[in-house]
């Protein structure tokens, strides 16, 4: 894939006070340095520093349902009403001006309008935000518009010379974290789909979303089994107590409000493992690889949640809980570990020596 430029406008964000501290500043202003045409983007110093990028964005991989909840790309698709067209959304026709500018003059003004937006946007920091209208060679003219934000550097210093050594480098970007829009999103080389967009920023910022507030994201896997957990949950006790007014549903459903808000969450002991089973095999419908991570004692497992009830087992043992994992070999990490070289015994053994092991603990009030 090849994209030529065939516009470019470069702004800096400036923040009142020091912008080294980080913090977000109310104070803000921006300053249009230069707008170059296709000609003039090719010898200038911007293009080495751009050269690769778009490729990049353009091929980075991005899935509509993200596998975590703050994923660092992610698709965005352009809200409207219904019966209404893509020219009813605010930022569908912000990208659309600019894609639609012939000259370097109407891209400017597209492009303050855009940068003048995007100052409302929370935690906004000082930086250069630069906006690219680009064709891709040999597939059409319809161009594609790059918006690229680079934050100021910290602490970056260039070699000066064998006097001073180092000089500090006033207002420095670098690409590595640059953040990005590409619009139209390209689902594969030479295909779009107009109602869509790609972002990138890093995965605790919420800058383009808090930018494009008429924009909508697909929600992640986490967050679709959370809404199904909940909604087999809420079902449950409708089933268990169709009375609202029931005092034990009031409660067991105080005790789920809690028990969905807390981070760190015990098992619960409510269902049998055929309802868990149940209830797991219709949120593996929606993704067969999802995860099932979770922590006994100091021990981390973490496996597949189509595997429980088949070779993942969970188990109570002398009011403790125990954990059976099934499996055709063991894989060991390097370095090696004496526990390489056991002979397993026999599941009866072990279950048996647990079961006898709650008789033998002394009784001394210290834990075994």
């Amino acid at each position: 894939m090849k994209f030529l430029v065939q516009m470019l406008s470069f702004f800096v964000i400036q923040t009142e006070g020091s912008e080294q501290s980080g913090a977000s500043s109310t104070n803000l202003s921006y300053k249009h340095f230069q707008t170059l045409d296709g000609e003039e983007y090719i010898d200038s110093e911007i293009q080495r520093f751009l050269s690769g990028e778009f490729n990049r964005i353009a091929k980075r991989k991005v899935e509509k349902n993200p596998s975590a909840e703050q994923a660092p790309t992610k698709i965005g698709r352009f809200i409207v009403e219904p019966d209404y067209g893509l020219d009813s959304n605010p930022n569908f026709n912000m990208f659309a001006r600019i894609r639609a500018a012939s000259d370097k003059q109407g891209f400017q003004y597209a492009c303050d309008d855009v940068v003048r937006a995007y100052l409302d946007t929370s935690a906004v920091r000082g930086g250069a935000l630069i906006i690219v209208q680009a064709t891709l060679e040999n597939y059409s003219e319809d161009p594609f518009i790059f918006l690229l934000k680079c934050d100021f550097e910290q602490k970056i210093a260039r070699i000066s010379d064998e006097r001073s050594l180092v000089n500090q480098v006033e207002m420095a970007i670098s690409a590595r974290s640059m953040k990005s829009i590409m619009y139209p999103y390209m689902l594969e080389e030479g295909m779009v789909d107009e109602w869509e967009l790609k972002i990138h920023q890093t995965s605790h910022a919420r800058y383009f979303e808090d930018f494009l507030k008429f924009v909508t994201y697909e929600q992640s896997i986490p967050e679709i089994v959370n809404d199904h957990v909940m909604g087999y949950v809420q079902q449950y006790v409708e089933t268990k107590w169709p009375d609202e007014t029931h005092e034990e549903r009031q409660q067991i459903e105080r005790d789920i409000e809690l028990w969905a808000a807390s981070e760190k969450r015990d098992i619960q002991e409510k269902w049998e493992p055929a309802e868990v089973v149940e209830a797991a095999e219709r949120i593996i419908e929606i993704k067969p690889e999802i995860e099932l991570k979770f922590k006994i004692g100091d021990t981390i497992v973490k496996g597949k949640l189509a595997d429980f009830g088949g070779t993942i087992h969970f188990s109570k043992l002398n009011g403790r809980y125990a954990v059976i994992l099934e499996g055709d070999s063991f894989v060991f990490d390097k370095g090696f570990s004496p526990v390489e070289l056991l002979q397993p015994e026999s599941f009866e053994s072990v279950a048996k020596r647990l079961i006898e092991k709650q008789t033998e603990e002394p009784d001394d009030g210290i834990p075994y």
